[in-house]
């Protein structure tokens, strides 16, 4: 790291954001991890990638720059070869007379600016970026897929395609890596009538990637079989497995699963990477007063936090965020999922396995022989799990759990309907977070546009509108006209839009008076609670999605 952990902990004393008693719990934390105090600060949410970016530029006194934050002309980045960049780091971002500017994580190296200018011919400025920010940047070398593939047929097999001669195994590590760089969650490979098609999942929408000749299907499910140990000689069955490989110097972990199909066999490798999920509530899209709630119920020694929503919305990383928060060496927070997406180091964690009958209500009752603090339960997903886990929650432990519902109100009656006394239910459990992700706009074309008051208030009370906009009828908002860094979508990553139901006086009376779901909304929203689609107007309003993306997650109707 180019600062030492006493660096930055004078750094983050200075800047008056971190007390002393934050700096000691970080210090703990950073040495039970073996990570950097820099590392500790942004995984325990204490502060934001970019904040503590600008603190070191500050002290390291170079200027600093926010490359999510910049258009980059294509012959401005291309100027530094791809592979100098990726080797050090460093990403060019603009010029002018008095040569090129250079953002870099460690902008003092005098030697690397030396062998620049040589190479270039031009002099070159350093600035300092954080190494997120570059890693993001240096999408723009990215190639076209379906060119880069093309390329490599023709340069291996001629004009025409012989699958026998193909470099099947290069192939597949071009598309992982791909996928990675793309930061996919999921790569399609689907065979079609005539051809074989290739698709990713960014930012949770599927995009064509790739086609190829269908010839090619049967070496490529092959090879993908033979690296996570599947039979080859089966394509009548479902297969599920694993592969793990190190790209970029990070460790990727892809689940396997092969299906057949009318058209042949079709695989799903979902990509999980430590190096995608920067767990932090304080990056994830929520507001300042409801970190505080949150925060609030994280600092409890027991009772219940629940995350709620549909597949797909987030819960998984707001839990992963949670338990990374309460992960300190004097607790023992054990889990219990279905599948572990993610290793936490420090956290014992179990997977569900039917076939030995360790289900989520069986992990649960050997948990709490296991004298836990803390207890994550993947999904309460019926009477016997939910009656463990409350149970568990009114004994002294904190148990934090997933749960399918709509909204966060609709939760409370829901465990009611697993059988829960009602009674029990506004005993233990402490808030219920909802949540969906929209699609941010990409900052490098992001334009001004103007929308229509009255398009707006077809989905939207105008009393919400009213809280986030001027009284005027055309509203200026932002969209991503579509470049290179977003694949031309407009849309660049993910944030969260949610709500925080916190359990009050009146709310555990409503609940134990067995009152449905719109009394408790109605009420959590008089007691001050933001709702989703609130959330969102107030994400449209700064600029950091559209109208579009609300209502794709929320289907929000007027009311």
């Amino acid at each position: 790291m180019l600062l030492s952990n006493e660096q930055v902990k004078s750094l983050l004393l200075q800047s008056g954001q971190i007390d002393q008693k934050t700096i000691n719990f970080l210090e703990d934390f950073a040495k039970n991890t073996r990570a950097t105090l820099q590392e500790a600060a942004i995984e325990k949410d204490v502060i934001s990638d970019e904040n503590l970016g600008i603190l070191i530029a500050n002290y390291l006194k170079y200027p600093f720059i926010s490359l999510a934050k910049i258009s980059i002309p294509e012959d401005i980045f291309s100027i530094i070869p791809e592979r100098l960049a990726r080797k050090y780091k460093m990403v060019s971002f603009a010029r002018d007379t008095d040569g090129i500017k250079l953002a870099m994580i460690d902008p003092s190296n005098k030697e690397l600016l030396e062998m620049i200018s040589k190479k270039t011919k031009l002099n070159a400025t350093p600035y300092f970026a954080t190494e997120r920010d570059i890693e993001n940047a240096l999408q723009l070398y990215r190639k076209d897929l379906q060119q880069v593939f093309d390329e490599l047929l023709k340069g291996s097999i001629g004009t025409g395609i012989d699958a026998g001669d193909a470099p099947i195994a290069k192939m597949v590590d071009l598309l992982i890596t791909y996928a990675y760089r793309d930061k996919a969650s999921d790569i399609h490979i689907e065979p079609e009538e005539n051809d074989l098609l290739v698709r990713f999942r960014i930012d949770g929408i599927l995009h064509d990637m790739l086609y190829l000749d269908k010839k090619l299907t049967e070496r490529i499910l092959t090879r993908i079989k033979i690296l996570s140990r599947l039979r080859t000689d089966e394509h009548l069955s479902a297969q599920d497995g694993k592969i793990r490989i190190i790209i970029d110097d990070d460790n990727l972990d892809l689940r396997v699963s092969i299906i057949p199909i009318a058209e042949g066999e079709k695989a799903v490798l979902r990509l999980l990477s430590s190096h995608f999920r920067q767990f932090s509530l304080l990056e994830s899209g929520m507001k300042e007063e409801d970190l505080k709630k949150v925060n609030a119920a994280i600092n409890k020694s027991f009772g219940m936090i629940l995350s709620t929503g549909p597949t797909g919305s987030g819960k998984t990383t707001t839990i992963y965020s949670i338990l990374k928060i309460l992960n300190t060496r004097e607790k023992n927070i054990t889990t219990i999922e279905d599948p572990i997406e993610y290793r936490i180091k420090g956290v014992n964690q179990i997977q569900v396995n039917v076939k030995t009958n360790l289900t989520f209500a069986n992990g649960l009752r050997s948990i709490l022989r296991q004298d836990p603090n803390v207890i994550f339960v993947g999904e309460i997903r019926d009477s016997e799990a939910a009656g463990i886990a409350v149970n568990a929650a009114l004994t002294g432990h904190l148990v934090v759990s997933t749960l399918h519902t709509n909204d966060a109100a609709t939760a409370l009656p829901r465990l009611v309907d697993m059988e829960v006394e009602p009674f029990l239910v506004a005993s233990t459990v402490n808030i219920i977070i909802a949540q969906r992700l929209v699609r941010k706009i990409c900052e490098s074309c992001r334009v001004e546009v103007v929308l229509k008051r009255t398009d707006i208030a077809k989905n939207i009370s105008e009393a919400i509108i009213a809280k986030y906009f001027p009284p005027q009828e055309d509203l200026k908002v932002y969209q991503g006209k579509g470049c290179k860094v977003c694949h031309h979508t407009g849309y660049l990553g993910r944030i969260g839009i949610f709500e925080v139901l916190e359990m009050t006086g009146v709310m555990k009376k409503l609940i134990a008076g067995k009152n449905d779901s719109d009394v408790i909304a109605n009420e959590a929203i008089k007691e001050g609670m933001t709702t989703m689609q609130e959330d969102g107007v107030y994400k449209i309003a700064k600029g950091v999605t559209t109208l579009e993306e609300v209502l794709r997650v929320t289907k929000v109707e007027k009311v």
